[in-house]
């Protein structure tokens, strides 16, 4: 019987550790797991997102209001009718008596008119009328008239009156912008979340490796143990080991599936499986990093692209503009205007149409002046004008210290992760040494079952420290892309018309 435990002890230390014991493996979810790349997930995140479906929408809301301003200068057609009827009682100046007077009138107008940027209104009317009384004879009477009246001071020339017009263009530009700042940070986070699950599923390998040679230790320390070769305590350090990459395991596989529901909610497949999608991230992670050598560069691109910068620069184009507004509407209000109509009289409606070239006609012209006293609301109006501009200025000042921040911080991350993926992998292939070694010499009586466990719980951590690395690595990489403003184009992706 000792010779049987002595050889099993022998075929326990030859063979290889994943043969040993086989990892638990999780159910198998229903249906076919989903394959995707990281480049498949930019896709998937730019067309299927729903809150990106929603945030699409502004831009277009936003455009319809250059047209409602633009509305202000169209023509406009319009057309008046009314009927009126008279009974009195008057006196005549000549006899003295007093007599019944019946009348009934009818009025038509018919007319079109237009506001334009220069700061003039024009009105052409066409009108008819028609009277009949007890005391005359019936009369009609058509009128063809023109109304032009000029702005000559407040509201005058296209550069004020187009102010809305063009604030309502910087707008719908400030949307685009705000779009494609809530395109790349989804984008950002849609790559986050495929590395970090990438992560997961990795650590998870990690795991599993390290409790298979937990499992191998213990089951050596045990028969060591039975056949007499080391005392009862050594085999508490080992289940407790076991025990130890079992709860990591578990966590390990929670986070796996908290990661995969993430970036499930990211991707809104349109499968139908929902929240029951199983993910299976096929884009390999690790990857040789180049050192940062174009800061300036990106500091330049960042000062052009990022969207929250051309943001605060469309909001202060809209800022100037108002200041524009206010400092006209400090003027006082003079117009021009003058009115020319031309009028037929007869006793039938054609008979007054034909006569509309005979001498008939009217002229008014004239200038018409208002001013408030005071004027304390025009002049609050600028007030607040100028001041929003200037807070506009500094605000842009501000967010340009901030974006290149933000640039050197995603550099300076982007660079320690680079230099620790190499620093971690050192330290991985030395801790896989020291393992061997504590093996070895735990094999000969010369070590203990708690020293191979502190070198195996070393070699796992600094296993998972190189992972992490390189994810971080990868994701300090998309931060920086976001902070220049570049991630869209990085990727190949455009913002629709």
């Amino acid at each position: 019987m000792r010779l049987g435990h002595l050889l099993l002890l022998f075929l326990l230390l030859s063979m290889p550790a994943a043969l040993l014991a086989q990892p638990e493996q999780p159910a198998d979810p229903a249906g076919e797991p989903l394959e995707l790349s990281i480049e498949e997930v930019v896709v998937q995140v730019l067309q299927n997102n729903r809150e990106l479906r929603v945030q699409r929408l502004n831009p277009v809301i936003a455009g319809t209001i250059e047209q409602i301003e633009r509305g202000a200068f169209d023509p406009e057609l319009f057309a008046d009718f009314a009927y009126s009827e008279e009974r009195a009682s008057e006196v005549s100046r000549s006899t003295g008596t007093q007599f019944d007077v019946e009348s009934d009138a009818t009025t038509a107008t018919l007319g079109l008119r237009q506001t334009f940027a220069t700061g003039t209104s024009i009105e052409a009317t066409l009108e008819h009328s028609r009277d009949i009384s007890n005391r005359a004879p019936e009369q009609q009477v058509a009128r063809a008239g023109l109304t032009v009246t000029q702005a000559l001071l407040r509201g005058f020339g296209p550069a004020v009156n187009l102010v809305a017009v063009q604030q309502a263009k910087l707008g719908t530009t400030a949307s685009r912008f705000e779009l494609r700042g809530f395109a790349e940070a989804l984008l950002a986070e849609a790559e986050t979340a495929y590395w970090n699950l990438v992560l997961a599923r990795e650590q998870i390998a990690i795991y599993e490796s390290s409790l298979a040679i937990a499992r191998q230790q213990r089951d050596e320390t045990e028969l060591r143990i039975e056949v007499g070769l080391l005392p009862e305590v050594e085999a508490a350090a080992a289940r407790a080991e076991v025990a130890r990459r079992e709860q990591a395991l578990i966590d390990a596989r929670s986070l796996l599936e908290e990661r995969r529901l993430r970036l499930l909610r990211l991707l809104n497949p349109e499968s139908g499986s929902g929240y029951d999608q199983q993910l299976v991230a096929t884009s390999e992670a690790r990857m040789e990093p180049l050192p940062l050598q174009d800061l300036t560069e990106r500091l330049q691109l960042a000062t052009k692209l990022r969207p929250d910068l051309n943001e605060a620069r469309a909001q202060l184009e809209q800022y100037a503009l108002e200041t524009v507004v206010t400092r006209n509407g400090l003027l006082p209000r003079l117009d021009f205007f003058i009115t020319l109509g031309k009028s037929g009289y007869a006793d039938s409606f054609s008979g007054s149409l034909q006569n509309l070239d005979g001498n008939g006609y009217d002229l008014t012209a004239g200038l018409r002046l208002s001013q408030p006293l005071g004027n304390r609301a025009a002049k609050a109006r600028q007030l607040a004008a100028g001041t929003t501009r200037q807070q506009g200025r500094e605000a842009i000042t501000n967010l340009q210290q901030l974006v290149e921040l933000d640039v050197r911080l995603a550099a300076n991350e982007l660079e320690r992760d680079r230099q620790q993926i190499a620093a971690t992998r050192v330290t991985r292939e030395l801790q896989e040494a020291t393992l061997a070694a504590e093996q070895e010499r735990f094999k000969v009586g010369s070590s203990t079952t708690l020293l191979v466990s502190q070198a195996q719980r070393d070699l796992l951590a600094s296993q998972i420290a190189e992972i992490e690395a390189i994810i971080n690595y990868r994701i300090a990489l998309v931060s920086l892309y976001l902070s220049e403003g570049s991630l869209l184009e990085r990727r190949g992706a455009k913002l629709e018309e």
